[in-house]
């Protein structure tokens, strides 16, 4: 049973950590990052303890970009360039 349940507007985002954070009893912070929550994953965990939350957000804000995921499968497939032959 997760410690608490948190929507994702009351986290902050740390650049450092390059994850969403909260404050955590114990004095550190949960953390999750963008790609655990594309994946789907709702879970923020403490490092310094046992303690978890429940991050409660909508994951289509999270969804893979196609422009700027290389593993998209949505992307348009290269065209081949033409070859000029003498």
């Amino acid at each position: 049973m997760s410690y608490d349940e948190v929507e994702i507007e009351d986290m902050e985002w740390s650049e450092e950590l390059q994850a969403f954070t909260y404050p955590c009893p114990c004095g550190d912070l949960f953390q999750i990052t963008k790609e655990e929550l594309r994946l789907g994953e709702e879970i923020a965990r403490c490092p310094s303890c046992s303690l978890f939350i429940t991050v409660v957000y909508n994951p289509e804000d999270f969804a893979a970009d196609p422009i700027s995921d290389p593993n998209s499968r949505n992307k348009t497939p290269a065209q081949p360039s033409p070859v000029a032959v003498a």
